[in-house]
C-alpha cells in the first residue's frame, strides 16, 4: 500500500504547480515562502539538537505553544522547528517572542522531498500533532531511527473507518510511533485498533495555556466596547456570519447599544462577510484601531489573526463557529479560560469530550437557531458572572496536563 501511496502523492506533486497557482490567486499561499513546500528552505539550521513539531493549522499549532515555551527553556535544545500547512498558522508563530523557534511550511510528502527535508534539518525527535499522519515522512523518520511521537492524538470514528479500509497499512504506520499521547479516551481506543502500541491518555493538551500572552487592545477600542452590550462570534465559517447577523437584529430590538464582534476562522473571507452583513442593513466596522468607530456600528469585524484572546478578555458571551454547519466545531476552551460563557451549534464532534465537560459545569449551551441564541444572550446580559474561579480551575487542569506531557516526552 505504501507503494501505491507513493504513486498517488507523485501524481499530486506533478499537478502541484497548477494547484499552487490557484491557491496563490486565492491568497492561500505565501508568495515568498511557498517554495518551502517543495523542499527549499528560508531559514538556516543551527548547530546542536533540533526538535520538530508538525501541526496542520492554527488549532494544532496553538495547542503546543505552552509546550514550546517549556522547550525554549531547555538548554540541551538549540533549535525548535514548527511546520504547518497554512498562512494563518505561520502568522501565529510570527507574533510570538520565541528565541529558538522557527517556522517552515510542511513539504509535500513525496519520498525525495521528505528525505531532502530530513537530511537538511536532522531532527533528533519529531512530534506530529492531532491527526497528522504522513506515510513517506513517517517511514523515512523510522528508517533513520528518529523517535516519532503523536501529540494530542485525535482519531474520530469517521477517521478510524477510513484507516481500517487498509488495516495492514495503518498498522505499519501507527506501530512506528514511539508513543501516542491521545487527546481523549475515545481516541486512545481507536489508536489501539489502528495498531499503535504505546498509548497513553494524560488529558487534552488544549486545556493548557501560554504563560506569556499579551492581551491588551487599543485604549479607545476598549472604552468603546465598555459602552456596549457585547457578544462575540468566534471562528465562524461560511453562512454562520449571516446567522449571527440575524441574531443581532433580533437582540437589537431590545438592546439599542448592542455590538456584535465577529472573528471569522479565515480572514480571507472578510470582504464577502462585510457585503453579506451590509445586505442585512447592518453597519460593519473593520478592525482598524486608528479609524474612528461610528457610535451606531452594529458589527465589529476582525480582519487579522492573533487578537481573539484579547476580545475574549473584554467580552463574556461567545458563540463558537463551525458548529451550526457540519464542520465539527472549534475549540471552546480558550473562551472559557477568559471567563466567557460559550454557545455552540449541534455539530461539535471534533471536541465532544470537551463540550461534555463544559456542559457538566454549566459553562456552555447548545443552540439550534438564532432565536434561541438571541434569547440566551438576552438572559446572560441580565446576569453578572464570576469568571475568576472558572479560569483558575481550567488553568490548574491545563498546567497539570502540560507538566505530565512534558515529562513524558522529554
Amino acid at each position: 500500500m505504501l507503494f501505491i501511496y507513493k504513486i498517488l502523492i507523485n501524481i499530486v506533486f506533478f499537478f502541484s504547480p497548477l494547484i499552487l497557482i490557484i491557491r496563490l490567486i486565492k491568497n492561500k499561499e505565501d508568495p515568498y515562502r511557498f517554495k518551502e513546500k517543495f523542499g527549499f528552505f528560508s531559514k538556516s539550521k543551527k548547530k546542536g539538537k533540533l526538535i520538530w513539531f508538525h501541526g496542520a493549522s492554527v488549532g494544532e499549532v496553538q495547542s503546543i505553544i505552552p509546550l514550546i515555551e517549556r522547550f525554549e527553556k531547555n538548554r540541551s535544545i538549540s533549535q525548535i522547528l514548527i511546520t504547518s500547512n497554512t498562512i494563518s498558522s505561520s502568522n501565529i508563530i510570527k507574533k510570538l517572542k520565541l528565541r529558538k523557534t522557527i517556522h517552515q511550511f510542511f513539504p509535500i510528502d513525496c519520498d525525495f522531498i521528505s528525505k531532502k527535508f530530513l537530511n537538511y534539518w536532522k531532527p533528533s525527535k519529531v512530534f506530529f500533532i492531532d491527526s497528522e499522519i504522513w506515510p513517506n515522512t513517517i517511514n523515512n523518520l523510522y528508517e533513520k531511527k528518529i523517535p516519532i511521537i503523536l501529540l494530542n492524538g485525535r482519531i474520530t470514528k469517521k477517521t478510524l473507518g477510513r484507516w481500517l479500509i487498509f488495516p495492514n497499512f495503518a498498522k505499519s504506520l501507527f506501530q512506528k510511533f514511539q508513543i501516542c499521547l491521545s487527546s481523549s479516551l475515545e481516541s486512545k481506543k481507536y489508536l489501539k485498533k489502528l495498531g499503535a502500541e504505546n498509548i497513553k491518555f494524560i488529558g487534552n493538551l488544549k486545556f493548557s495555556q501560554s504563560e506569556s500572552e499579551s492581551l491588551e487592545l487599543d485604549k479607545s477600542l476598549k472604552n468603546f466596547l465598555k459602552s456596549k452590550n457585547l457578544w462575540c462570534a468566534s471562528s465562524t465559517h461560511y453562512n454562520e456570519e449571516k446567522f449571527c447577523g440575524h441574531t443581532h437584529l433580533k437582540l437589537h430590538k431590545k438592546y439599542k447599544n448592542l455590538l456584535t464582534i465577529i472573528i471569522p476562522r479565515h480572514i480571507g473571507r472578510v470582504k464577502s462577510i462585510k457585503n453579506e452583513l451590509s445586505n442585512l442593513n447592518l453597519k460593519v466596522h473593520l478592525d482598524e484601531p486608528k479609524k474612528k468607530i461610528s457610535p451606531d456600528t452594529s458589527i465589529y469585524l476582525v480582519n487579522s489573526y492573533g487578537k481573539t484572546k484579547s476580545f475574549y478578555k473584554e467580552c463574556k458571551n461567545v458563540f463558537l463557529g463551525g458548529s451550526i454547519i457540519n464542520h465539527g466545531g472549534q475549540n471552546p476552551l480558550e473562551a472559557v479560560r477568559y471567563g466567557c460563557k460559550v454557545f455552540h451549534g449541534p455539530n461539535v464532534s471534533n471536541f465532544r469530550e470537551i463540550y461534555d465537560f463544559l456542559k457538566s459545569k454549566r459553562l456552555s449551551k447548545k443552540i439550534n437557531n438564532y432565536n434561541t441564541l438571541a434569547n440566551l444572550l438576552d438572559t446572560t446580559f441580565k446576569k453578572k458572572s464570576n469568571p475568576k474561579q472558572i479560569s483558575q480551575n481550567l488553568y490548574l487542569i491545563g498546567k497539570n496536563i502540560l507538566n505530565k506531557t512534558y515529562k513524558e516526552i522529554c
